[in-house]
């Protein structure tokens, strides 16, 4: 990506819809309702051969610095310091508003090199009230319609000269090939997910404040710890779903349902003055359900008073509450003093080895034959079950295959007791476990 690009404009003219057109797929969550998206989301964009980093921005609003518009405001300037051009996105059919003309203002006075982009553009009666926007002093308007794919064309035409002049510098120094981590944070609303991002990555990157559900866009930021290469996605808090009403937390929901899919590894962030509510543990269950390796931040831990006895308390209730991520990671953090992120990023690297790690056929057997002689299948009728071969046929999770005479006949209650004894015998704590039961002899077997 030879050069950045950072969508902005007031809210509701289509901004989200324009980034989603020029990523090629459905990124930011799109809504009639405005001021949609709060924080910051980049993505690559393209318009045939052009290729640039691309910026969605909050809409601009006028309000003090101490309330929320004025926050998403700040964000906004920062995406516009990054920028090597900015489109300021207009609505063709509403026609030029007071806030355009005061925007474009502060842009001139700004200096950033600016592309006036007139959306909404499809209809005959659009494009002839496209004069009065040349009254914004920023040269001549595209014309384009972000829903229907219309002027990508002359908007590719304004933006291929920042193409070149980036060409012309020095090429950025080559980033490692590793491939980054996918890391998820999730939790409850307000339990402070965005406060421990801005923390991790040491710039205020995402929205935060005292207001329940500020973040709304699970928004994926690249970003290194100690030289590893990660890929930060922040989250909107998950509800139960008998609370969620209106169709935009429905939209954040799967946003962050899909975000969870994704990621390799999840922190789901826990209130360490309400930690392990109900719906804690629902999300719990959410991640290892999609087989993600899960580490808990019990976060806010320096405004906890007993701390030994709360730690306590939290790892004895995850016993019983969730059997099936036995040694799941539980770290004291605080986002807002910044305490304990490097044994939180340690259990993060620790719990992905655990989730990538792969154990030897020829052990899990010698296992499988130790573990019958100490504890026996039960009997089906008069004859007992016979587990006869075992092999690992995935990680990510790990995931083992069990060849066994009457798999079906195997009581829940004792494959439960293989996949802890499993667990504990090759060191897989806190990682969901798939264990597949499986008919016949040992299909590795040779004549």
């Amino acid at each position: 990506m030879s050069f950045t690009v950072a969508i902005i404009g007031r809210p509701n003219v289509g901004k989200s819809t324009l980034f989603n057109r020029l990523a090629g797929r459905p990124l930011a969550l799109v809504d009639d309702m405005p001021g949609v998206t709060r924080d910051r989301r980049e993505g690559e964009g393209h318009i045939a051969d052009l290729t640039f980093r691309l910026i969605d921005t909050a809409g601009l609003e006028e309000a003090a610095p101490e309330m929320l518009g004025g926050r998403m405001r700040v964000q906004t300037e920062s995406a516009l310091d990054q920028a090597d051009v900015a489109l300021l996105v207009i609505d063709a059919r509403a026609g030029l508003t007071p806030l355009d003309r005061h925007f474009a203002r502060w842009l001139r006075r700004i200096g950033k090199p600016v592309v006036l982009v007139a959306n909404k553009a499809e209809s005959r009666q659009a494009l002839a009230e496209l004069d009065e926007a040349y009254a914004l002093g920023l040269g001549e308007p595209v014309a384009i319609s972000a829903q229907h794919g219309e002027g990508m064309g002359g908007l590719y035409e304004r933006l291929q000269p920042y193409a070149v002049a980036a060409d012309e510098d020095p090429a950025p120094p080559e980033l490692s090939e590793d491939k980054p981590l996918q890391l998820a944070i999730v939790g409850r609303p307000n339990v402070g997910k965005s406060t421990l991002v801005n923390r991790l990555t040491g710039e205020e990157r995402m929205l935060t404040g005292p207001e329940p559900g500020i973040t709304r866009d699970a928004i994926a930021i690249d970003w290194a710890w100690h030289g590893r290469q990660l890929r930060l996605v922040d989250t909107a808090g998950l509800r139960r779903r008998s609370r969620i009403e209106d169709r935009l937390e429905r939209l954040s929901t799967a946003d962050t349902r899909r975000a969870v899919g994704f990621a390799a590894t999840v922190i789901l962030v826990l209130d360490a003055m309400q930690p392990l509510e109900r719906q804690d543990l629902t999300i719990a269950n959410l991640v290892a359900d999609e087989g993600r390796a899960l580490v808990l931040a019990l976060n806010k831990w320096d405004a906890v008073g007993n701390r030994e006895g709360t730690l306590k308390q939290v790892r004895e209730r995850l016993e019983t509450t969730l059997p099936q991520l036995q040694g799941v990671a539980l770290v004291p953090v605080s986002g807002l003093k910044g305490s304990g992120l490097d044994k939180l990023m340690e259990a993060v690297f620790k719990a992905d080895a655990v989730w990538n790690r792969r154990v030897p056929t020829p052990a899990l057997n010698r296992w499988l034959a130790m573990i019958q002689e100490h504890h026996p299948p039960p009997l089906v009728g008069a004859r007992r079950l016979r587990l006869r071969y075992m092999t690992q046929v995935n990680t990510r999770p790990p995931s083992f295959a069990l060849f066994a005479s009457k798999p079906g006949e195997l009581p829940e209650s004792y494959r439960r007791y293989l996949v802890n004894a499993l667990r504990q015998q090759f060191e897989l704590p806190g990682t969901p476990i798939r264990l597949m039961l499986r008919k016949g002899e040992n299909p590795y077997a040779t004549g």
